[in-house]
């Protein structure tokens, strides 16, 4: 049967792959790589870069794929389920033109699969379609969050205290009740920057374990400005920019 592997590459450092990781790029036949522009293609080099490295004697296919752009309406869950079966469509046509019956065809996600990125969900709900047989495999990653806390020298939560993960968009509506360190993650319109409470603590970074990475730590009000000029020098750099974010109430 086709197996499809889901490997979690890290946040952009080659030297935060796993072992069980280097196992999956050299059992895997074909690997499929989205072709997200001119403006992106650092993204697709520093995936063959990571192949390039780990890949001991294999002779895999690499296969590229048109990523299917997302409408933008005020219904963003609309959008985003439109958007998914699109792509959905694409990887079936992947699995049946270019894996063969018992081949092994991979993806390689940033950070872990599990933690806001839609490969999952989307390999998920062709596997319980039916319409093309295959089994498929998760291999975790080391996420984005976990290499800005390291980056950043701290933890992610307080003694005894939770954690909130959510992303730019729902930030926006406003710091949430009751939470006391949230993590931030695809926040492309700077949504920190519109937050009433300067007070807040942030720990921010970009394109984490890259050349081009950037940090920045401190009162919200004082570093908010920084912090967007700090995105747009490693936008201009690289040609595309992922950051992440810790805001932290001030302690009592």
């Amino acid at each position: 049967m086709r197996k499809i592997l889901i490997i979690g590459v890290g946040s952009g450092d080659p030297a935060q792959i796993t072992i069980q990781a280097i196992e999956a790029l050299n059992r895997t036949d074909v690997f499929f790589i989205p072709d997200k522009g001119a403006e992106k293609s650092g993204l697709r080099q520093q995936r063959l870069e990571i192949c390039e490295r780990y890949l001991k004697s294999a002779s895999p296919r690499f296969v590229e794929y048109k990523t299917p752009p997302r409408a933008k309406t005020s219904d963003y869950k609309a959008d985003v389920a439109d958007w998914h079966e699109a792509i959905a469509a694409t990887f079936e046509a992947l699995f049946a033109c270019e894996l063969g019956e018992t081949a092994c065809g991979a993806f390689l996600v940033w950070g872990d699969p599990a933690l806001y990125d839609s490969t999952l969900r989307i390999v998920e709900t062709l596997h319980a379609r039916g319409a093309l047989a295959f089994d498929y495999e998760i291999i975790p990653g080391i996420s984005s969050v976990q290499a800005l806390a390291a980056q950043h020298k701290i933890a992610l939560n307080r003694i005894g205290e939770p954690v909130h993960i959510t992303t730019g968009r729902k930030l926006r509506d406003n710091f949430p009740d009751n939470a006391d360190s949230v993590v931030v993650m695809l926040d492309g319109e700077e949504s920190f920057a519109a937050l009433e409470d300067e007070d807040l603590e942030i720990y921010w970074g970009a394109n984490i374990g890259c050349a081009e990475q950037a940090l920045a730590s401190g009162r919200l009000g004082d570093v908010k400005d920084r912090i967007k000029e700090l995105r747009a020098r490693v936008r201009a750099a690289a040609g595309w920019v992922m950051d992440v974010y810790l805001l932290r109430k001030p302690p009592r």
